[in-house]
Protein backbone atom coordinates (compact mmCIF):
# COMPACT_ATOMS: atom_id res chain seq x y z
CA UNK A 1 0.00 0.00 0.00
CA UNK A 2 1.28 3.66 -0.99
CA UNK A 3 1.56 6.01 1.44
CA UNK A 4 0.62 9.20 0.54
CA UNK A 5 3.34 12.10 1.28
CA UNK A 6 1.79 14.91 3.19
CA UNK A 7 4.43 17.22 1.83
CA UNK A 8 3.88 16.65 -1.82
CA UNK A 9 -0.09 17.01 -1.41
CA UNK A 10 0.86 20.26 0.12
CA UNK A 11 3.01 21.77 -2.46
CA UNK A 12 0.49 20.29 -5.12
CA UNK A 13 -2.01 22.62 -3.64
CA UNK A 14 0.29 25.74 -3.74
CA UNK A 15 1.00 25.13 -6.72
CA UNK A 16 -2.87 25.07 -7.82
CA UNK A 17 -3.28 27.77 -5.75
CA UNK A 18 -0.57 29.74 -7.74
CA UNK A 19 -1.78 28.88 -10.96
CA UNK A 20 -5.37 29.83 -10.06
CA UNK A 21 -4.40 33.42 -8.59
CA UNK A 22 -2.20 33.78 -11.93
CA UNK A 23 -5.40 32.69 -14.21
CA UNK A 24 -7.29 35.14 -11.96
CA UNK A 25 -4.95 37.97 -12.19
CA UNK A 26 -4.64 36.78 -16.36
CA UNK A 27 -8.02 37.31 -16.41
CA UNK A 28 -8.74 40.30 -14.52
CA UNK A 29 -5.91 42.18 -16.69
CA UNK A 30 -7.89 40.93 -20.12
CA UNK A 31 -10.91 41.88 -18.49
CA UNK A 32 -10.06 45.42 -17.60
CA UNK A 33 -8.36 46.20 -20.76
CA UNK A 34 -11.43 44.97 -22.77
CA UNK A 35 -13.38 47.83 -20.49
CA UNK A 36 -10.79 50.28 -21.13
CA UNK A 37 -11.10 49.60 -24.89
CA UNK A 38 -14.69 50.45 -24.67
CA UNK A 39 -14.84 53.40 -22.81
CA UNK A 40 -12.03 54.42 -25.65
CA UNK A 41 -14.45 53.59 -28.29
CA UNK A 42 -17.41 54.94 -26.70
CA UNK A 43 -15.39 57.65 -25.85
CA UNK A 44 -14.26 58.22 -29.97
CA UNK A 45 -17.55 57.44 -30.64
CA UNK A 46 -18.96 60.44 -28.89
CA UNK A 47 -16.64 62.82 -30.12
CA UNK A 48 -17.36 61.85 -33.73
CA UNK A 49 -21.00 62.04 -32.81
CA UNK A 50 -20.79 65.62 -31.31
CA UNK A 51 -18.34 66.60 -34.15
CA UNK A 52 -20.98 65.47 -37.16
CA UNK A 53 -23.40 67.44 -35.20
CA UNK A 54 -22.03 70.95 -34.57
CA UNK A 55 -20.61 70.34 -38.63
CA UNK A 56 -24.99 69.81 -39.65
CA UNK A 57 -25.18 72.63 -37.13
CA UNK A 58 -23.36 75.07 -39.67
CA UNK A 59 -23.73 73.55 -43.12
CA UNK A 60 -27.53 73.30 -42.44
CA UNK A 61 -29.62 76.25 -40.96
CA UNK A 62 -32.51 75.66 -38.66
CA UNK A 63 -35.82 74.91 -40.92
CA UNK A 64 -37.15 77.71 -38.38
CA UNK A 65 -34.60 80.43 -39.91
CA UNK A 66 -35.38 79.95 -43.67
CA UNK A 67 -37.25 81.88 -45.89
CA UNK A 68 -40.51 81.22 -46.96
CA UNK A 69 -39.22 81.01 -50.76
CA UNK A 70 -36.04 80.55 -51.61
CA UNK A 71 -33.78 83.91 -53.16
CA UNK A 72 -34.23 84.80 -56.98
CA UNK A 73 -31.15 84.44 -58.92
CA UNK A 74 -31.53 88.72 -59.15
CA UNK A 75 -31.40 88.66 -54.77
CA UNK A 76 -28.59 86.14 -55.04
CA UNK A 77 -26.32 87.91 -56.88
CA UNK A 78 -27.46 91.34 -57.39
CA UNK A 79 -27.64 93.95 -54.93
CA UNK A 80 -30.94 96.33 -55.83
CA UNK A 81 -31.13 99.92 -55.30
CA UNK A 82 -33.60 102.27 -56.75
CA UNK A 83 -34.13 105.44 -58.16
CA UNK A 84 -37.31 106.82 -57.64
CA UNK A 85 -38.98 110.08 -59.31
CA UNK A 86 -36.04 110.38 -61.33
CA UNK A 87 -36.44 113.54 -63.39
CA UNK A 88 -40.27 113.40 -62.98
CA UNK A 89 -43.20 112.24 -60.18
CA UNK A 90 -43.42 108.48 -60.84
CA UNK A 91 -40.79 107.69 -62.68
CA UNK A 92 -39.02 105.03 -60.78
CA UNK A 93 -36.16 102.98 -61.77
CA UNK A 94 -34.12 99.79 -60.44
CA UNK A 95 -30.73 99.19 -60.46
CA UNK A 96 -29.22 96.10 -60.04
CA UNK A 97 -25.11 95.58 -59.32
CA UNK A 98 -23.98 93.13 -59.89
CA UNK A 99 -20.31 92.50 -57.84
CA UNK A 100 -18.17 93.10 -61.32
CA UNK A 101 -19.71 95.97 -61.51
CA UNK A 102 -22.64 95.66 -64.21
CA UNK A 103 -25.35 97.36 -63.55
CA UNK A 104 -28.42 96.27 -65.05
CA UNK A 105 -31.07 99.47 -65.45
CA UNK A 106 -35.43 98.59 -65.60
CA UNK A 107 -38.82 100.15 -64.37
CA UNK A 108 -39.39 99.77 -60.20
CA UNK A 109 -42.57 97.88 -59.30
CA UNK A 110 -44.25 101.47 -58.82
CA UNK A 111 -43.48 103.04 -62.04
CA UNK A 112 -46.21 104.75 -63.64
CA UNK A 113 -46.04 103.25 -66.35
CA UNK A 114 -47.81 99.88 -64.51
CA UNK A 115 -50.41 101.91 -63.29
CA UNK A 116 -52.07 102.31 -66.48
CA UNK A 117 -54.31 100.09 -67.71
CA UNK A 118 -53.06 96.97 -70.22
CA UNK A 119 -49.65 98.43 -68.91
CA UNK A 120 -46.76 99.00 -71.48
CA UNK A 121 -47.92 98.08 -75.07
CA UNK A 122 -44.90 99.41 -77.17
CA UNK A 123 -41.10 99.84 -76.53
CA UNK A 124 -39.19 101.96 -78.70
CA UNK A 125 -35.00 102.50 -78.15
CA UNK A 126 -35.40 105.01 -81.32
CA UNK A 127 -34.99 108.50 -78.48
CA UNK A 128 -32.51 111.25 -78.29
CA UNK A 129 -29.75 111.33 -81.75
CA UNK A 130 -29.62 107.70 -82.28
CA UNK A 131 -31.01 104.34 -82.44
CA UNK A 132 -29.88 102.54 -78.89
CA UNK A 133 -30.70 99.41 -80.31
CA UNK A 134 -28.25 99.90 -83.13
CA UNK A 135 -24.90 100.02 -80.36
CA UNK A 136 -23.12 97.13 -80.51
CA UNK A 137 -20.16 96.39 -78.16
CA UNK A 138 -17.96 94.42 -78.76
CA UNK A 139 -14.73 92.53 -77.19
CA UNK A 140 -13.44 92.75 -73.86
CA UNK A 141 -12.51 96.31 -74.06
CA UNK A 142 -15.76 96.72 -74.79
CA UNK A 143 -15.51 98.62 -78.05
CA UNK A 144 -18.17 101.13 -79.52
CA UNK A 145 -19.69 101.12 -75.89
CA UNK A 146 -20.68 105.17 -75.38
CA UNK A 147 -20.18 106.98 -72.42
CA UNK A 148 -23.84 108.54 -70.91
CA UNK A 149 -24.63 110.63 -68.30
CA UNK A 150 -27.39 109.07 -65.98
CA UNK A 151 -30.35 111.67 -67.30
CA UNK A 152 -29.52 110.34 -71.45
CA UNK A 153 -32.93 108.72 -72.73
CA UNK A 154 -32.39 105.06 -73.10
CA UNK A 155 -36.04 104.68 -74.83
CA UNK A 156 -39.64 105.39 -74.40
CA UNK A 157 -42.13 103.43 -73.49
CA UNK A 158 -45.99 103.61 -73.95
CA UNK A 159 -49.62 102.60 -72.63
CA UNK A 160 -52.50 102.97 -74.20
CA UNK A 161 -52.69 106.48 -72.43
CA UNK A 162 -49.71 107.73 -72.27
CA UNK A 163 -45.90 107.58 -72.82
CA UNK A 164 -42.52 107.21 -70.53
CA UNK A 165 -38.96 108.58 -71.36
CA UNK A 166 -36.97 105.99 -69.42
CA UNK A 167 -33.31 107.20 -68.69
CA UNK A 168 -30.10 105.48 -67.62
CA UNK A 169 -30.71 107.07 -64.10
CA UNK A 170 -26.68 106.60 -63.40
CA UNK A 171 -23.55 107.97 -65.00
CA UNK A 172 -21.51 104.94 -67.75
CA UNK A 173 -20.67 102.96 -70.30
CA UNK A 174 -23.95 101.95 -72.41
CA UNK A 175 -23.13 97.89 -73.34
CA UNK A 176 -26.46 97.05 -74.56
CA UNK A 177 -30.08 97.36 -74.59
CA UNK A 178 -32.61 94.50 -73.75
CA UNK A 179 -34.17 94.38 -78.12
CA UNK A 180 -36.41 91.50 -77.04
CA UNK A 181 -38.67 94.16 -75.29
CA UNK A 182 -39.13 95.87 -79.25
CA UNK A 183 -41.01 92.87 -80.49
CA UNK A 184 -42.13 91.24 -77.07
CA UNK A 185 -42.95 94.93 -74.89
CA UNK A 186 -45.35 91.92 -72.42
CA UNK A 187 -42.26 91.22 -70.87
CA UNK A 188 -42.20 94.72 -69.27
CA UNK A 189 -45.72 94.04 -67.50
CA UNK A 190 -44.98 90.58 -66.36
CA UNK A 191 -41.23 90.56 -65.20
CA UNK A 192 -39.87 93.83 -65.01
CA UNK A 193 -37.04 92.44 -62.96
CA UNK A 194 -35.51 89.91 -64.88
CA UNK A 195 -36.46 89.83 -68.67
CA UNK A 196 -37.94 92.50 -69.14
CA UNK A 197 -34.70 94.90 -68.08
CA UNK A 198 -33.97 97.95 -69.98
CA UNK A 199 -30.43 98.11 -70.16
CA UNK A 200 -27.04 97.18 -68.89
CA UNK A 201 -24.20 99.65 -67.86
CA UNK A 202 -20.89 99.91 -66.22
CA UNK A 203 -20.41 102.83 -64.91
CA UNK A 204 -16.32 104.01 -63.99
CA UNK A 205 -15.06 102.03 -60.37
CA UNK A 206 -13.84 105.69 -59.83
CA UNK A 207 -17.65 107.33 -60.21
CA UNK A 208 -19.67 104.52 -58.15
CA UNK A 209 -19.55 106.04 -54.68
CA UNK A 210 -20.94 109.18 -55.96
CA UNK A 211 -23.54 106.84 -58.02
CA UNK A 212 -25.02 105.22 -54.99
CA UNK A 213 -25.18 108.17 -52.43
CA UNK A 214 -27.53 109.18 -55.32
CA UNK A 215 -29.59 106.01 -54.96
CA UNK A 216 -32.12 104.33 -52.46
CA UNK A 217 -31.66 101.31 -50.75
CA UNK A 218 -34.33 98.25 -51.22
CA UNK A 219 -34.75 99.24 -47.46
CA UNK A 220 -35.50 102.71 -48.03
CA UNK A 221 -37.56 102.35 -51.30
CA UNK A 222 -40.08 100.51 -49.08
CA UNK A 223 -40.88 103.15 -46.60
CA UNK A 224 -41.25 105.34 -49.82
CA UNK A 225 -43.63 103.32 -51.37
CA UNK A 226 -45.33 102.36 -49.08
CA UNK A 227 -47.72 100.24 -50.76
CA UNK A 228 -45.36 97.54 -51.62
Amino acid sequence: MNEINPDTNSEEKVEFSHENSVLQTCNSSSVAVQDFNFEQKTLKQQEQEQYEEELKTLLLPNVEDLPNTPPSAVEANFTTFFAPDFMKPGHDQYVHRHANGLCVIGLAPSHLAFKDEGGVITVDFNVGKSDRSGIKVTGKRKRNAQHFESNTALCRVSTGDASYIVRCCIKGSLLEVNERLIERPELLNSTPDREGYIAIMMPKPADWLKIKASLMSFEEYKKLRTQL
